[in-house]
């Protein structure tokens, strides 16, 4: 089976081979793509196969990423896999946030149950074997958090040494601790993610490198499977709806590309419509969708969001974003506000379901498209919750102490307070004597 690089810029389309250590195109600068001649493959026979696989004790197959192998069959040598079981990440009925959104019934497929916490795993699964394939002792990326946790685990298990770029005090503590523990050398840089993305980019054209942001297309291959995994969970019937967070653009991109590679190959009947959601203070995709911008990215030059996880005003995917929304026609891009990603993590959260704040702009965009009417109640709607809630603990805790703000400035206590986030479900701790009686009137025993 034949794979190599291609150019997705319509007036190239140049092709490359894969042990090409590029990130763009050395022809006209676009962005790569990892493309397959597919022989003939019999459905049915492809979806027992994975199916199969779920039975096995032999690691890669146990794995949710390289049990679907034949959709991402750009390794000549299965030698150079890295696997911590990652993927087979749940679908959970959510009735509190359907509610909440006006749905009749919505799912969540939760990427943050991956080994690492979150979907990044899915991607470094495939980015690291790409790296042990070009024989790299050093892998790099720029990272507000996830990137960064998930790349220096898999560097870890390769025994690679893993540098990792983080805006300096722009990184849940959660995050940074499993960068820390991992081993990466963690360099704390002045001046925000887009700055970083730039140095990290740069460093890895001019050094021996590996840069596995998601720029890299062997990483977005990875990512493909989150959406072939959800398809198989959903029995191979196409939601009708997919809602993604926007943050770098890569794991929408990344979905898309499955989507239309599974449609290719017969794996399912049609496209499902795709809604990527940003948050508004970090929303360079959302802004060209609305003014019909196609072109030229709208960048924010200062994002801002408390979701640090899609706090990037500069992302490098967008054009591959844009062409996913094309492949599946009838969705579009949007923003929410901070208050409504806040509310819709703790919807989220009564569900018993945990998730970062990026993840909740998922929800928080679901219920504007289902009041506004865009989305109907009874539509079949899937959303994609892309980190734990552990990742971003303090996040969680002032929502419910009532005390999140947008913006504030802390050293031992907090001296400066703006923009304060209504807690609308809130839910608090109760202060209560050690007392039984008292602790069952509390709790209407």
């Amino acid at each position: 089976m034949s794979a190599y690089l291609q150019c997705i810029n319509k007036n190239c389309q140049e092709k490359f081979p894969i042990n090409n250590k590029i990130y763009h195109c050395p022809k006209c600068d676009g962005l790569l793509d990892v493309n397959y001649d597919f022989p003939k493959l019999e459905a049915q026979e492809l979806k027992n196969r994975f199916r199969e696989r779920r039975s096995s004790f032999i690691p890669i197959d146990q794995s949710g990423v390289w049990r679907f192998r034949e959709l991402i069959p750009f390794l000549n040598d299965e030698r150079n896999i890295v696997t911590l079981f990652e993927g087979n990440t749940p679908v959970y009925d959510a009735p509190k946030s359907a509610s909440y959104a006006g749905l009749k019934k919505l799912l969540l497929k939760h990427q943050g149950l991956n080994p690492t916490g979150s979907f990044k795993d899915n991607g470094m699964a495939t980015g690291i074997a790409q790296a042990k394939s070009l024989g790299a002792k050093a892998v790099a990326c720029a990272s507000t958090g996830n990137t960064s946790a998930s790349m220096a685990a898999y560097a870890a298990r390769a025994g690679m040494l893993a540098a990792v770029f983080i805006p300096s005090g722009q990184i849940a503590y959660g995050k940074l601790s499993q960068s820390l523990d991992y081993g990466a050398k963690t360099l704390q840089i002045d001046g925000d993610f887009d700055l970083a993305m730039q140095l990290v980019l740069e460093l890895s054209q001019e050094s021996e490198l590996y840069l596995l942001n998601s720029i890299n297309p062997f990483r977005l291959e990875g990512q493909k499977t989150i959406a072939i995994e959800l398809l198989e969970q959903c029995a191979w019937q196409v939601p009708d709806r997919i809602v993604v967070p926007g943050g770098n653009l890569g794991n929408s991109s990344a979905i898309g590309k499955a989507l239309a590679e599974c449609y290719q190959l017969g794996l399912i009947d049609r496209m499902p419509k795709m809604h990527i959601i940003q948050a508004e203070g970090a929303n360079p995709l959302a802004q060209m969708w609305s003014k019909g911008e196609r072109d030229k990215l709208l960048m924010v030059e200062k994002a801002s969001t408390l979701a640090t996880a899609i706090k990037i005003g500069n992302p490098v995917s967008w054009q591959k974003a844009l062409r996913a929304l094309d492949w599946c026609k009838g969705g579009g891009c949007h923003q929410v506000s901070e208050q409504e990603i806040a509310d819709a993590k703790a919807i989220i959260g009564s569900d018993g379901i945990g998730s970062e704040p990026a993840s909740a702009v998922t929800l928080a965009g679901i219920r504007n498209l289902v009041s506004s009417g865009i989305i109907d109640k009874e539509e079949r709607v899937v959303a994609i919750l892309t980190g734990n809630l552990l990742k971003d603990p303090d996040y969680t805790v002032n929502y419910h102490l009532d005390s999140l703000y947008q913006k504030s400035q802390t050293k031992i206590e907090i001296i400066s307070q703006q923009d304060k986030i209504l807690a609308n479900f809130a839910n608090r701790p109760v202060q209560v004597a050690a007392e039984k009686n008292t602790i069952k009137q509390v709790l209407g025993l």
